[in-house]
């Protein structure tokens, strides 16, 4: 019986993460005792996407595989967290992804279920929470704490001694200053980024910042 890998989402992102998780997967294992199939919550009909199988969530639990796990390919953090929480309550392992070009230096840790697209780059003793995204060009640097359920759109410049707490959204482009150690720069919980920002200061929790420099947008009440 095959092990079955299961990658949440069928949008662009989980489309253009597909085939870096079976290249990945390709390298280690062979190909002949596991698959590895598109998953969707409310799926209606089961089909086949980019040469991948689509099943629900519920056609993934019940599947009587000789093992399982999933990833988590959809930018919605609460959804993120709510999947992740169903399938490790479920005895049901995640497993991360890395593109085979991506760069990820020694003396860093990574918490499960991360996905680090082509081109991405983590440098030295930078500390990654569960489920996070990197896409394609973005980099953390240095001594960086990244929280749960973080997202980095394309080219995100994280620099050394930031840190992002969780469900934050950095935009497309947006650059964080570098901080100190005695003073990081940070990101607070549930803020957004917005595109091509210049983050030169702190960023307060569930607030959305625009601009260069970056200046507050609205202050949103709770995580959704």
């Amino acid at each position: 019986m095959k092990a079955l890998y299961g990658l949440f989402g069928t949008g662009g992102f989980a489309r253009e993460v597909m085939p870096v998780a079976y290249e990945m997967l390709s390298r280690v294992h062979d190909t002949t005792k596991w698959e590895l199939v598109f998953v969707v919550s409310d799926l209606q009909q089961p089909g086949n996407l980019n040469g991948h199988r689509v099943i629900s969530e519920a056609s993934f639990l019940a599947h009587e595989a000789s093992e399982k796990h999933f990833n988590i390919a959809i930018a919605d953090a609460k959804v993120r967290e709510r999947i992740a929480t169903d399938m490790v309550a479920a005895n049901i392992d995640p497993f991360s992804i890395q593109a085979m070009n991506a760069v990820c230096y020694e003396t860093n840790d990574i918490g499960d279920g991360a996905i680090l697209c082509a081109f991405t780059t983590v440098t030295s003793n930078a500390k990654m929470g569960k489920y996070f995204h990197g896409n394609i060009y973005s980099y953390v640097a240095h001594d960086c704490v990244i929280g749960d359920f973080v997202t980095f759109a394309p080219s995100v410049h994280c620099n050394g001694s930031v840190v992002v707490e969780d469900y934050a959204y950095i935009g497309t482009g947006a650059i964080l200053r570098q901080g100190t150690e005695a003073r990081p720069l940070v990101v607070g919980k549930g803020a957004t980024v917005g595109m091509g920002a210049v983050v030169t200061k702190s960023v307060a929790p569930f607030t959305t910042v625009i601009g260069n420099p970056a200046a507050e947008l609205r202050k949103q009440t709770e995580v959704r």
